[in-house]
Formats: structure tokens, sequence, C-alpha cells
């Protein structure tokens, strides 16, 4: 790839210098820390004004995971970063298998730990990435790109459509390149950073919150939840078997006793549960409904035996 059709770096709004930070090196630490909180502030409301193109991409998820696909997110240094974050906290908060939310970070998953920034101008790493898992037309792939030129991300981007992959872009820039090859492309320009530069910070802050939206709001759509409550959670620890036995008896009114004993025979499983002291069935028989309602916990308490 041409890195010249990218356009130039310096005109991003991202780049720019950001006038109320000037004497950034000059300033108490109160007032440093001031300034930093104004500014991230203004992301909440930037990403706000995109809402209506974060949720096309949270249907075009939500269907990707419901015909057995997966979300995929590809993103090089910070924006990588983030994207797999976000991947590998989806099995302990939903209970999803490691292979049905996937990070794919430029330079491999040693470049979580130690940064490699030559990385991020190879399309084509991208395009052995996706190859490596699959990529195909079930999938939505998420790239993700702060500056929203990334060569790795436009690569990705480009190779996943051509295998017949839904697309989505999330820059921090207006009229973004890799908006350019995305079916949902996502911007949320937050504008100069606090460090001239440095979109580990606002353009950071603004990629976690839509990726936040983008696995939680589709992990909702697919049943993943009871009202409020992470029902699909693994309880693989102390903490989270004591919030598993909490979610149930909130979801169900039943004392501790009997939800721990509900959870018991459910083997840990508090959506399974839940079905069986809402519905008066065995856990055989909960597991059995909720197959059936594709992992919906309310139609699965509503099911005719």
């Amino acid at each position: 790839m041409d890195l010249s059709t990218l356009g130039s770096l310096a005109a991003l709004g991202t780049e720019t210098r950001n006038e109320r930070t000037a004497d950034l090196d000059r300033m108490p630490v109160t007032e440093l820390l001031s300034v930093m909180n104004a500014e991230d502030q203004t992301v909440a409301l930037t990403v706000r004004d995109a809402l209506p193109e974060i949720g096309a991409a949270v249907e075009a998820i939500t269907e990707s995971l419901r015909r057995g696909g997966r979300l995929i997110y590809i993103g090089a240094g910070t924006s990588g970063r983030i994207g797999l974050l976000d991947a590998v906290e989806c099995p302990p908060t939903f209970g999803t298998s490691p292979e049905q939310v996937v990070g794919l970070l430029s330079g491999g998953p040693g470049a979580f730990v130690v940064a490699v920034e030559g990385a991020e101008d190879e399309p084509a790493r991208a395009v052995t990435d996706l190859d490596e898992i699959g990529v195909n037309d079930r999938d939505t792939v998420v790239g993700l790109a702060a500056s929203g030129r990334t060569p790795y991300v436009v690569g990705g981007l480009r190779h996943a459509a051509a295998r017949g992959a839904v697309t989505v872009s999330v820059a921090c820039n207006r009229d973004a390149v890799v908006s350019r090859y995305a079916d949902h492309p996502i911007e949320v320009p937050t504008g100069p950073e606090v460090l001239t530069g440095s979109t580990r910070l606002k353009g950071g802050t603004a990629e976690k919150m839509v990726c936040n939206m983008l696995s939680t709001a589709a992990m909702v759509r697919i049943g993943k939840v009871y009202g409020n409550l992470m029902v699909d959670v693994k309880a693989s620890n102390d903490k989270l078997v004591d919030r598993a036995r909490r979610m149930v008896v909130e979801a169900t009114g039943a004392d501790h006793d009997s939800a721990a004993e509900a959870l018991r025979a459910a083997g840990g499983h508090a959506k399974t549960a839940i079905v069986m002291l809402l519905a008066g069935i065995s856990a055989q028989e909960a597991a059995r409904r909720l197959d059936a309602a594709r992992g919906d916990t309310r139609t699965a308490i509503g099911l005719a035996g």
C-alpha cells in the first residue's frame, strides 16, 4: 500500500496542538489533572453523537453471532490493545468461547506488552492474521484506528470484505480513510489531545467506550443477559461463585440456600439455575429449554414443557 494515498497525518484533528494545554509542562499538578478531566468529559459527548452508527454496527455484530459467526477486532498499537482487551473479557463476562470474540493486534499477541511500532504500516500482516483464523462471510470485522488511516487496519478491512465479512470501522477523526472500507463506519472526532498526538488518551478512551457498547449490546441482544444481570458469567473463582449466587437470588427472589442448591444442580451456571427456579423445573429441563430458546432466559422461562 502506498502510504501517500492515506493523506497527511499532520492534518488530522488528533495530531493538532491543543491550545488549552499549551503550557502543560508548567501547570501545577492540580491544574494539569483538572484540564485532563475536562478534556475527557468531551469524549462521551462525541461518542453520543455517533450512537446511530454504533447501533447499526451492533445489529450487524448480533446477526453474525446468531448465525455462528464472530466479532473480530483488528488494530495496531493502543487501538489494537483496546480491541484485544475487549475480546479477552468476553468469555468470563458472557460465557462465550475464546473463538467467538477475537482481537487481532498488529505484531502479534506479544505486541500487547512490547510495542512493535513498524507492524502497523504493513497491510499484508492483516491479511495473514485474518486468514490464519479463517475469516468468512459469517463474521463481522471491526477495524480500530484512532488516526483513521492505519495501513494494517485498512488492509484488514479490505481483505475481510473480500472474504464476505461485514466490516465496521472506528476512527477518531472525520472523513477517515478507514471509513471508506467499512459497511458501518463509526467516527468519533475527539480533537486535539492533551499531549499532542498521544491518542492513547482521548482517542483511546473513545475507542474503549465504543468497544464496550459493541460487545455488551450485542451480547444483550443474543440473550447473554437477564435484566441487567450477566447470567452467563463463568463462576471460575470465589468472587464469581458468590456473584453467581447473588444473581440467582436477585433474579428469582429465592433465599441464599435455595439459590446455592439450584446452582449446584445447574453445574454452577446461573442462567440455568434461574430458569429452574422461576419455571419450577429440573436442571435438565432448564438446559433443554435454554437450548430451544437459543440461550434467551425470558423465552426459556415461558416455554411450555
